[in-house]
């Protein structure tokens, strides 16, 4: 097993949030938010379609060197897995569910002499002879087919579900409260479990969303730049959130001397144009890479300390924004009654901060760590686009977008591998706001007093 910098951060990520979950577990100002978000119906489906990409993610994220291969490869249980779908190349571009090339080549037949056509796909459709009409009625099977696969499996799973809720109505007479965003859940969880397997059902006989111009398989990419996208806008949210909160805090309650040295510090941080601060650090680590190529063997490895740096320049030029509100936010609360009654009874400083500033700052955070991951997962692609985001080697949905420049000026156009990216980048930051809002209305401590 081969743990790369992003993969080691990742599980201790998660590491700390089941400690935490375990230690907040039993709270009643935890229980009560929780509850909310339980019983929202927007809020428990869209963390239904996060939980599904963090699956993905962390599939993505468990590396190691094959068996059988003689090279230092270096690959993931999601490459394991998707095989098929990293090895069948095409020599070219080609259409989504397409049997043939995009575009027309010089076709030698078996005579030797040529002939001016589409050239038949070494893999996509490759057991079909070639009508139109059988091309059309095979991808009709299939889909029915995995849809029918998927529909059974969430069927027992629903089977279950009726028999657990039969069970917890005895005992529980509140529980409608919570059956229509359980509902909403299950609904959501069939939409995803049954489009995921009929896409790898398909993914099996077709390229399903087309190839590039080196043939690669789009759907492929697609799934890949998800793990970039979540390391981008988790890692980078905790790099920021040390250094937003501890200053923004000590800024509004202290004042003096420190807020004027803290703002000073972000102020300062602000006039250097980010773009630039981004582009001279990837050069930097570049220049590293390139004087130490004895410590960077491996492809991965380059990308993922390249990805690992950007997390760390972008966390950096980030937290100022968030610290301007906790600033503001502290400001107004050191002047409300209960602290300082605190402040009267001796109480010290350090126990008010964490005993009554941060708690009810507490719902601004969550607010800002998910929509600044919505920000970061599409600051990723508008950097990518400019060569200074992550390694060229690296699946990304920015990536995928800056290849597609030169795709969209061809003729015939080549839209689908834009639109790949665009519909997971979507679907994933669409799901991150929403999750948001709900987290916001839960945590609120204004609208929980109302």
């Amino acid at each position: 097993m081969i743990v790369l910098w992003t993969d080691a951060l990742i599980f201790m990520l998660i590491s700390a949030l089941l400690v935490l979950a375990f230690y907040l577990r039993g709270k009643e100002h935890i229980k009560r938010p929780l509850q909310k978000i339980v019983s929202s119906k927007v809020g428990m489906g869209s963390l239904i379609i996060l939980l599904f990409f963090i699956f993905i993610g962390l599939l993505d994220s468990v590396h190691f060197k094959p068996t059988d291969t003689k090279n230092n490869e270096i690959i993931s249980l999601l490459d394991a897995w998707a095989t098929p779908l990293r090895e069948h190349t095409e020599k070219t571009y080609s259409a989504p569910f397409a049997t043939t090339l995009y575009s027309k080549e010089i076709i030698l037949l078996a005579d030797g002499a040529g002939q001016w056509g589409y050239p038949r796909l070494a893999y996509g459709g490759n057991y079909l002879n070639g009508a139109e009409s059988e091309h059309l009625i095979d991808i009709l099977k299939k889909i029915a087919n995995g849809f029918a696969q998927s529909a059974g499996l969430m069927v027992f799973s629903l089977l279950c579900y009726l028999i657990i809720r039969r069970k917890v109505q005895a005992q529980q007479r509140d529980f409608f409260y919570f059956s229509s965003s359980v509902t909403v859940s299950l609904i959501v969880s069939f939409i995803i479990i049954s489009m995921a397997y009929t896409l790898i059902h398909l993914s099996g006989y077709y390229h399903v969303f087309g190839t590039d111009k080196v043939g690669e398989d789009v759907f492929y990419q697609a799934i890949k730049s998800i793990r970039t996208g979540l390391v981008l806008g988790t890692l980078t949210t905790l790099i920021m959130l040390p250094m937003a909160i501890i200053f923004g805090i000590l800024a509004g309650f202290f004042r003096g001397w420190i807020d004027d040295l803290i703002q000073y510090i972000y102020t300062t941080l602000n006039s250097i144009p980010s773009v630039l601060l981004i582009a001279a650090s990837i050069l930097m680590v570049q220049v590293y890479m390139v004087n130490h190529e004895q410590d960077f063997t491996s492809v991965i490895v380059r990308a993922d300390v390249r990805l690992l740096f950007l997390c760390l320049i972008l966390g950096v030029t980030n937290w100022t924004g968030l610290c301007r509100l906790l600033r503001a936010e502290t400001l107004k609360l050191r002047e409300l009654e209960y602290v300082q009654a605190a402040q009267a009874l001796g109480v010290k400083q350090g126990m008010i901060l964490f005993r009554h500033i941060l708690p009810n700052v507490m719902h601004i955070i969550l607010i800002s760590v998910v929509l600044d991951f919505s920000a970061l997962v599409l600051a990723e692609a508008v950097l990518s686009y400019i060569n200074i985001g992550v390694d060229p080697t690296t699946y990304s949905w920015g990536n995928m977008i800056n290849g597609a420049r030169l795709e969209m000026a061809r003729e015939p156009i080549v839209w689908w591998s834009l639109s790949a990216a665009f519909v997971f980048m979507f679907t994933l930051v669409l799901a991150a706001n929403l999750f948001a809002d709900t987290v916001h209305e839960a945590f609120d401590p204004r609208r929980n007093a109302e």
